[in-house]
């Protein structure tokens, strides 16, 4: 408390609003941007109201779900698509942006007669995918087979702590995001593919804008 009010510092905010503490360096760094709170210098340190925080939260989480792709909820849930298709679902141009949540756990597989592999996946699956994004909850989603949801698909993985720390790094330094992909991949032992998407992961979490 300080003269009445409720205030936090840095750690607190990152507590409070579930990000890393690098980002809520990065959101008051470019806080005109982000309209992050001014704060207030107290016995040395940055503080920041607890009001003035609540606020940001809610606009800020607001402006992210306002740039998800829009989904056509058009069609049987029971149909079986294929990655172009879902990839046209979610609102996106081609299937390489299909999430990994999504393209890595097809509901079927086939074999083509050239040896490749065509996922198929449940229209209702793809709509749970895309519903999970906004915390909507999913009309072709079983009741009870979902737990808590994550703010983002990579939320538990214990990879992406790698991912943060390389882009605040690329951040504080000035390198250029490209090529941080290959960069991960390297020290990960994983896929560029998967690289990416949990760089993008990261940058979403971050509020920082991904290449």
């Amino acid at each position: 408390m300080i003269g009445g009010r409720t205030a936090l510092d840095r750690a607190e905010v990152a507590a409070f609003t579930g990000a890393a503490y690098s980002t809520v360096n990065h959101w008051h760094r470019h806080r005109d941007r982000f309209d992050f709170p001014q704060g207030f210098q107290h016995d040395g340190r940055d503080w920041f109201w607890l009001d003035d925080i609540k606020a940001f939260h809610v606009t800020h989480q607001a402006a992210k779900r306002a740039e998800l792709t829009k989904v056509d909820r058009r069609g049987d849930p029971e149909d079986l698509i294929g990655s172009g298709a879902a990839a046209r679902v979610l609102g996106y141009g081609s299937y390489r942006n299909l999430p990994d949540t999504l393209y890595d756990h097809p509901d079927r597989v086939e074999v083509l007669p050239d040896g490749r592999l065509r996922r198929l996946w449940f229209r209702r699956t793809v709509w749970a995918v895309a519903d999970a994004r906004t915390g909507r909850q999913s009309t072709g989603r079983t009741p009870g087979t979902t737990g808590a949801r994550k703010p983002h698909p990579y939320a538990d993985d214990p990879r992406f702590p790698a991912a943060v720390a390389l882009l605040a790094e690329a951040d504080r330094t000035g390198l250029d995001q490209r090529g941080l992909g290959v960069t991960l991949a390297r020290k990960l032992g994983i896929t560029q593919r998967t690289a990416q998407r949990l760089l993008a992961a990261a940058c979403e979490v971050s509020g920082h804008p991904s290449e």
